[in-house]
């Protein structure tokens, strides 16, 4: 490419907002063009308006931004293609379709338009080749929405795509969920200090649906997920029953060699990294890896009579949120040849 591709960021201060810019400040194929926040924000530097949450300090060029309002015009107007939406569902719902049908190509952590059937959920190590869907929204022609996967799915959906080819018949899984994943300024602390929460609106419901059609199986789904007392990263407990024999040494071969088979910036060379020490992973390590987050980690290995068990740890609002989506654009451009 001869120049960076322009982007906005609709709902640019949350916490996934915030992991959009931190991640498209030093991107070698976007730049950061028009960074969308609440009217009341528009006009002040990022720095001004936004309450940073994550756990290192803020890119001093992206502190610098000027934060604009929604407008669709103006986003033409300074050449913006790209649009990374971090908008609630209930506002994604209107914008994102509107975006689309105005040509942009619209990568979107909404679960608004997920269970729409021309709208790929795209983890790409996963289902990359879901991506063709977007011809069925009428690209190249018109615009677009790709999603990614709820943040649970996605440490799900990682870990159990390279075993797909043992036939899963069920899933079970029980996730520890941190806060950060209720967005920001999220539970109050009344509720979740020295505590845990074992319900989590619609999170099992999507866990059912979504893990289904991203890898493309059918399959009996048992969730539970639990909201616990931690900032960053998602702990999942996960059994697995298979149709055919399986070894602990097969699943760790499967991972070993799990991979996307082309390179983009945000793609970890190993996506998904096993340990055997007894006290791996845990959510401390959501920010390992390179790129920094990127990677779903698993440990606690075991069969028990015919059953699969490990642990899964994957970083909810990079992996599972904003990087993925930033991963989805990156598998497009390189998938329908606009990079090298």
């Amino acid at each position: 490419m001869q120049k960076k591709i322009k982007v906005a960021v609709m709902g640019a201060t949350g916490a996934v907002g915030q992991v959009f810019l931190w991640m498209l400040a030093d991107h070698p194929w976007f730049e950061i063009e028009y960074p969308v926040a609440s009217s009341a924000r528009a006009g002040l530097t990022y720095a001004e308006a936004v309450h940073w949450v994550l756990p290192f300090e803020m890119p001093e060029k992206i502190g610098k931004l000027q934060l604009k309002d929604f407008n669709m015009n103006a986003m033409k107007e300074a050449g913006v293609k790209v649009v990374f939406s971090a908008l609630p569902a209930n506002v994604a719902a209107e914008a994102e379709p509107q975006l689309r049908d105005e040509g942009f190509w619209v990568f979107s952590n909404a679960a608004s338009l997920r269970y729409d059937s021309d709208v790929p959920i795209m983890i790409p190590e996963a289902n990359h080749e879901q991506l063709s869907l977007i011809e069925e929204q009428g690209y190249p022609k018109n615009g677009f929405v790709i999603t990614n996967a709820n943040c649970v799915t996605t440490g799900l959906a990682m870990a159990v795509a390279p075993l797909r080819k043992f036939k899963i018949k069920s899933i079970s899984i029980c996730s520890y969920q941190s806060v950060s994943g209720a967005g920001y300024p999220g539970l109050s602390s009344f509720d979740i200090t020295d505590n845990c929460i074992p319900y989590i609106n619609g999170e099992e419901d999507k866990i059912v649906k979504e893990v289904q059609k991203i890898l493309s199986i059918k399959c009996e789904v048992y969730p539970y997920c639990v909201r616990v007392p931690v900032m960053f990263g998602h702990l999942e407990a996960i059994w697995l029953e298979f149709e055919e024999n399986v070894e602990t040494d097969d699943v760790i071969k499967a991972w070993d060699e799990f991979k996307l088979p082309f390179a983009t910036p945000s793609t970890p060379v190993k996506p998904v990294v096993y340990s055997d020490s007894t006290t791996f992973p845990q959510p401390k390590y959501a920010f390992w890896g390179e790129p920094r987050g990127m990677v779903v980690y698993t440990g606690r290995l075991k069969k028990m009579h015919n059953k699969i068990g490990f642990i899964c740890l994957v970083n909810n609002i990079v992996k599972g949120a904003g990087g993925g989506s930033i991963q989805n654009a990156e598998v497009f451009l390189k998938q329908k040849g606009l990079v090298k």
